[in-house]
């Protein structure tokens, strides 16, 4: 098959998130060239390894023709954007992510909130307007990774942001594929940063614990409600309950990680959630750590 795999730092030449990127990009491309498919990826100018470079102008403008080309795709953007570029794919060939409603009910991190809380999903108490009191998390409404995050006691939310309660506990995440079926990669541990601002620095791929089941079990039933479909990250924080913080509707950072520790091919798996019948489940050997400062010399 030919396949485009999108990055968005890499294509539109975003200097901040560019090495993350091309870290979970690089991880992609090698995993769908082993399959032994040919795969295309638009670039601002860095060439990597594997796959076939498209230099972009404008990255939609990339994405839109190079989708036009292939048999399937997958878009990796901020989650602000990722569900227009989401649907540019789903306009012209078969798209290996989550669908386009799916992409923007995650983004829209109250909206998400409250579906998970009707459907009895563990959520933190979560404030979008208002005042609060209170260790909360003060976090942008729409947005991704820790951009803007911060902990705070007491205030007014600025239009735009929502407060979530604080809950201590670790700071976990779980890697989901989703297709006919719900296939669990692997619980991680995250490596979060607590002062005035909230970072995540890292991980531990995998994370084993007694409640691995428990988290499991919520992040595959977080999916299944959202409509996610392929790769999706469940941030989660283990408290009393595992409490759904985050929903990540495209590949993650942990995918480095799990790339080294798992037998099978996340391309593969992709594959597979898309156009046949997952596992029942992976081997996973051995553990990976990384931070954010080795890994990308941030």
């Amino acid at each position: 098959m030919k396949i485009m795999v999108a990055e968005y730092a890499v294509g539109a030449g975003v200097q901040e998130f560019i090495l993350e990127g091309r870290a979970m990009l690089g991880t992609l491309l090698r995993s769908f060239v082993t399959c032994g498919h040919e795969v295309l990826y638009p670039t601002s100018g860095m060439v990597l390894e594997a796959g076939t470079a498209v230099i972009a102008g404008e990255f939609e403008d990339a994405l839109e023709k190079i989708s036009k080309e292939c048999d399937a795709g997958l878009v990796i953007a901020p989650d602000e954007i990722l569900g227009e570029l989401t649907q540019l794919v789903e306009e012209n060939t078969f798209n290996l992510g989550c669908p386009s409603h799916a992409v923007r009910l995650c983004a829209d991190k109250l909206e998400c909130t409250r579906v998970l809380e009707k459907e009895n999903i563990p959520v933190p108490e979560t404030k979008g307007s208002g005042e609060y009191n209170g260790d909360y998390v003060i976090k942008p409404r729409f947005g991704c990774a820790s951009e803007g995050i911060h902990k705070s006691s007491a205030g007014i939310l600025k239009e735009g942001f929502i407060a979530t309660k604080f809950i201590k506990g670790e700071h976990l995440s779980a890697s989901i594929i989703t297709g006919r079926t719900q296939l669990a990669l692997t619980v991680n541990r995250q490596l979060i940063e607590i002062n005035d601002e909230i970072s995540y620095e890292g991980g531990i791929v995998p994370y084993y614990c007694d409640r691995n089941d428990e988290i499991i079990a919520v992040a595959k039933k977080t999916a299944k409600v959202l409509g996610c479909r392929g790769y999706a990250g469940v941030d989660i924080v283990l408290g009393g309950m595992p409490y759904v913080v985050d929903v990540n509707p495209r590949p993650t950072t942990s995918i480095i990680g799990i790339s080294r520790v798992m037998e099978e091919e996340m391309a593969g798996l992709m594959l597979r959630a898309g156009f046949g019948e997952l596992p029942d489940l992976v081997k996973i050997t051995g553990s990976f750590k990384f931070t954010k400062k080795e890994l990308f010399g941030l």
